[in-house]
């Protein structure tokens, strides 16, 4: 683990963020820029980077729960089957839980066919267009409360999104700028449109029924690690491209 996360001991505060001994910690694999599987089988990533700090600081063991889909991992934590997790900050998903300060900012984008008409975001909600994303994401929340006319199609999860953009000959798709520019970069006859429509602001999350005291801790976690770079290390451990430190405090809501 890197030596540069200097926060002091929460060993009192484990019976509150951990009551159940181990610190269960929720993991999503939908994002590959925060999340994966090493070679053994074990989490790895900057999500599971954190979950072990922040367990080290705890004075517990980790129990990992690990999931494929957004929505399975924000409702694991929801019933309080997982003590934290990882989740993109967005009012649908406050419903019982506590959401830290962000720690990372990460871009969303469309992709689009080569020979297609759309050059820019603004073009996308028509109502011609169908635009996938993976049932759940943080992009499905965005684009459902924001698209106006484009029919929303979901992928069963965010990795299938561009397998069923290309099946089903669908406009436009929808997802993490960095997976969906690695797409591009294997699958003949598509590109990226240029900018962003989106930025997730990525954070760790718990139960909601958490005492005000663990809240706190938990963000004040999250905000030392921003601060004293080790979040920025981490992006250079992981090879994280395209993502950016979040500043400090929440964001404004869109």
């Amino acid at each position: 683990m890197n030596a540069h996360l200097h926060t002091p001991s929460l060993a009192a505060m484990a019976p509150f963020i951990a009551p159940h001994g181990p610190l269960r910690v929720a993991i999503n694999l939908g994002n590959p820029v925060l999340a994966g599987l090493d070679a053994a089988g074990e989490p790895s990533g900057i999500s599971a980077d954190l979950s072990r700090a922040l367990a080290a600081q705890l004075g517990v063991g980790i129990e990992w729960r690990i999931f494929k889909k957004a929505d399975d991992s924000v409702q694991c934590v929801r019933a309080d089957e997982a003590d934290i997790g990882f989740f993109a900050i967005d009012p649908v998903r406050g419903e019982g839980l506590h959401f830290s300060p962000p720690y990372v900012q990460i871009e969303g984008a469309y992709m689009v066919r080569s020979d297609s008409p759309l050059q820019s975001n603004g073009e996308v909600d028509q109502a011609s267009h169908r635009v996938t994303v993976g049932a759940g994401s943080a992009y499905d929340l965005f684009l459902s409360r924001h698209l106006k006319h484009a029919r929303i199609v979901r992928a069963p999860s965010s990795p299938a999104v561009v397998e069923v953009f290309m099946a089903q000959q669908l406009e436009v798709a929808a997802g993490v700028k960095q997976q969906l520019q690695a797409d591009a970069q294997r699958l003949p006859g598509v590109r990226l449109l240029p900018g962003r429509f989106m930025v997730i602001h990525q954070a760790m999350g718990m139960p909601a029924q958490r005492s005000a005291a663990a809240r706190e801790q938990l963000n004040a976690f999250v905000e030392e690690a921003k601060q004293s770079g080790w979040v920025a290390q981490a992006f250079v451990r992981h090879q994280i491209q395209g993502a950016a430190v979040a500043p400090a405090g929440y964001p404004t809501p869109d």
